[in-house]
């Protein structure tokens, strides 16, 4: 067997799922529905930026003040001798690199994926992100957590506590509504983009879903509440990649 796939991401200290971020939670799906072998090696967020330097990896993405933005995910494949970030990048090296695997990203709809995540970004993540945060904070290791709080509280100009109001809620249930909008412009009551096959959007839709069940609990009131919105459609597509939650 060839040396595994190193996969990074960022650690919680829940007890029962270590992995909650939807933008690596992509790259997960896409490694344990292509059963590829991995093995991931968790970073604390003040930390990211010394990877980066350590893999020789230049920043993607840039903030407001023109300083490097450094994220995960990012792999390194020995097989190849290549490192990678951005999810969609990595999903679409995957496909190419390992052909007789189960591909996410054709090429034919790639650009169509492309223009999901730059539409379901506004529409639905950065509401949700309002509803997420706090828990989001509570849940990460004690470097991380210091490290999220100070730098998301100076980015919005508030309190993490204070960002998440029921107008959040109502908004990010909109935003949800939209997507099934786009859902069922395939056929009424659809799970996946692609009818029985799924597809790089499917990851980002659970993606999202999981960052909310891991903060928030899989026995809180806010889950439950997702799960109820919209007929219980959530709770159904979120289902559907159960078989692919492993964390290794």
């Amino acid at each position: 067997m060839s040396a595994p796939i190193i996969f990074y991401d960022i650690p919680n200290k829940s007890p029962t799922c270590k992995a909650w971020s939807p933008n690596t939670w992509k790259v997960r799906f896409a490694l344990n529905i292509k059963g590829l072998n991995y093995k991931t090696e968790w970073i604390e967020y003040p930390d990211i930026e010394a990877l980066y330097h350590k893999l020789n990896l230049p920043a993607k993405y840039f903030k407001k003040d023109g300083s490097s933005y450094y994220c995960l995910p990012v792999i390194h494949d020995p097989s190849t001798n290549t490192t990678m970030l951005d999810s969609f990048d990595i999903i679409q090296y995957l496909d190419k690199t390992y052909p007789t695997t189960p591909p996410l990203i054709t090429d034919e709809l790639a650009p169509l994926h492309a223009a999901f995540v730059h539409a379901a970004l506004p529409t639905v993540q950065y509401q949700l992100w309002n509803i997420v945060t706090l828990a989001v904070s509570n849940h990460l290791n004690e470097r991380s957590e210091e490290y999220y709080r100070r730098t998301r509280e100076a980015d919005k100009g508030k309190k993490l506590e204070d960002i998440c109001t029921e107008k959040e809620w109502k908004e990010t249930e909109e935003g949800f509504g939209t997507v099934l909008k786009w859902l069922d412009r395939g056929g009424e009551g659809r799970e996946l983009f692609l009818g029985d096959k799924i597809s790089f959007p499917d990851l980002q839709i659970v993606g999202w879903l999981l960052w909310a069940k891991v903060s928030l609990g899989e026995d809180s009131v806010g889950w439950e509440r997702i799960c109820g919105w919209h007929g219980g459609r959530w709770k159904k597509i979120h289902d559907r990649l159960t078989p692919f939650m492993k964390v290794v």
